[in-house]
């Protein structure tokens, strides 16, 4: 008897930067390839039946892989929106603790949240793995804030000042930045798929060099801006 078993072992992905921990948990698998080889039978056939078994063997491991793996994307979902009624006011505190990687001590939905022209509650403030998306932002005063895995696509951030602010692998997908300014701010590792970046301000923005090449690919950069930042 040949037998061939394959394990994917359980595994359990957990979304820390979210207001509740989630959990997706894939139970294990088992794959086994087995036939039974007969003593009477040449070396030569055993051989190809060895070869034939191993391609089929890795055929269903691929294939259980691949049928795995889609729940796992598909399950990525933020939570529903934070029922406390003092969740907007939350990010006058911000997170005391863990400035990088999304560490927080309080989960921060900012979600909806209307914060135009904010202009000293904000300054500052550490706003690690935030919810912000649909926030507006519009002229608030966030100089030198930490942003490190904030989710803030959709938000509005037109005319908001990040100088000197530490904003760190920030989704801004779809967000309206027009005229912000990243005048001396880090930006490293932030996304800005559809966002829209008219007159924004990245005078001696601190950037990577893949970043910046993913950044310079946005169409409503103006000339200037882009001067600031070295697009070719």
């Amino acid at each position: 008897m040949a037998t061939l078993s394959i394990n994917l072992q359980q595994r359990a992905f957990s979304f820390r930067n979210f207001s509740t921990q989630h959990k997706i948990v894939h139970h294990p698998t088992q794959i086994r390839c087995s036939s039974t080889n007969e003593g009477s039978e040449s070396v030569e056939s055993s051989s190809q039946f060895k070869e034939i078994r191993n391609v089929a063997c890795g055929f269903l491991a691929v294939w259980a892989v691949t049928a795995v793996s889609p729940v796992i994307a598909a399950s990525q979902r933020l939570p529903p929106l934070s029922n406390d009624p003092n969740r907007c006011e939350r990010a006058f505190v911000g997170n005391t603790i863990g400035q990088a990687n999304g560490v927080y001590d309080k989960p921060l939905d900012l979600r909806f949240c209307d914060y135009t022209n904010e202009k000293s509650n904000l300054k500052g403030k550490s706003l690690a793995a935030a919810l912000m998306s649909d926030a507006k932002f519009d002229g608030a005063d966030m100089t030198e804030v930490i942003m490190s895995k904030a989710y803030a696509v959709g938000a509005s951030f037109k005319g908001t000042d990040f100088t000197n602010a530490v904003i760190d692998r920030v989704n801004f997908g779809k967000a309206n930045l027009e005229g912000a300014v990243f005048r001396n701010t880090v930006l490293s590792g932030s996304t800005f798929e559809e966002a829209q970046l008219k007159d924004v301000d990245f005078e001696d923005t601190i950037i990577g060099y893949i970043d910046l090449q993913k950044l310079c690919l946005n169409k409503t950069i103006n000339d200037d801006s882009r001067a600031n930042l070295g697009c070719r």
